[in-house]
């Protein structure tokens, strides 16, 4: 039957026979909008562009509900404090608008959603964290740079007592997460409009391996370590990873780098930042 009437509908010889054979923008628009909610975000903006039905039904705020994670509130609040009009956003523009970096905690911090998997991003700026000597010019100093999504790095000279600490208090939405400090051996600068590195001053990281430590609120405790190495280039040395169980619960995590043994110095280092993302996200 279905072969017989599409062959009516469609191989019609006269006049009218293709004015009746069906087009895309004949699905309901209420279709569009339920086959869209299966498709990543990505998927559905392409499909968007294709005519104006499949247009309305990617506004539709349900689709867009289903891709933000169960504590979009919370993050809103904490991203979004400060624009008097997400109350009058529809669930795809907030979900753009959460997807773009929003700085929060005075500039510190920076927080994000991966544009594909929704999952939850943040950063933590060296001027965010705890660090051992920071005000003492002989240990650290902090340097602008283009390198850093902050602008500014903090950079270490030379020192025997390494310890870089930070804290966030956050309701993380359900899933892994991990966390990494973004650290460079050596300080960059730009000369002739060309990067060059000065790494004459790295020293003290080949004699033992710096430790990462990270504990959260609920029990979990997790401790690495490593040599840091590749002179001249930001590396993300993951600290290790937590989990989140339930959207609701407000997740205080810490996390340290440290290299206190007082038998040598080291210098030479640039923090820049650390990164808390879902292990399914991106840290763009």
């Amino acid at each position: 039957m279905g072969a017989n009437f599409s062959s009516c509908v469609c191989d019609g010889n006269d006049d009218g026979g293709s004015s009746m054979r069906p087009r895309l923008g004949d699905i309901p628009e209420s279709c569009v909008a339920f086959v869209l909610m299966y498709l990543d975000p990505p998927d559905i903006c392409k499909l968007a562009r294709l005519n104006k039905a499949f247009h309305d039904a990617s506004l539709a705020d349900f689709i867009w509900e289903s891709k933000l994670p169960l504590n979009y509130k919370f993050i809103m609040e904490k991203a979004l404090e400060d624009d008097s009009f997400v109350a009058e956003l529809g669930k795809k523009d907030v979900y753009a608008r959460l997807c773009r970096p929003n700085l929060f905690d005075n500039g510190t911090k920076e927080i994000w959603l991966d544009k594909k998997t929704g999952g939850v991003c943040l950063a933590i700026s060296s001027k965010g964290l705890k660090i051992t000597g920071i005000d003492d010019r002989r240990y650290w100093n902090y340097i602008s740079t283009e390198e850093s999504r902050f602008h500014m790095v903090a950079y270490l000279q030379q020192i025997w007592w390494l310890e870089v600490e930070g804290d966030l208090e956050f309701q993380f939405p359900p899933g892994t997460y991990s966390v990494f400090f973004r650290l460079q051996l050596g300080k960059s600068s730009k000369r002739l409009g060309r990067r060059v590195c000065n790494t004459e001053h790295i020293h003290g990281w080949d004699i033992k391996p710096v430790k990462f430590q990270i504990t959260t609120s609920n029990g979990q405790h997790v401790v690495s370590q490593c040599y840091l190495d590749n002179p001249g280039n930001w590396v993300l040395y993951h600290a290790g990873n937590f989990d989140s169980k339930s959207h609701d619960d407000l997740i205080k995590i810490k996390f340290s780098l440290t290299q206190i043994d007082c038998t040598h110095i080291k210098g030479g280092l640039c923090v820049d930042s650390v990164f808390i993302c879902n292990s399914e996200g991106k840290m763009v």
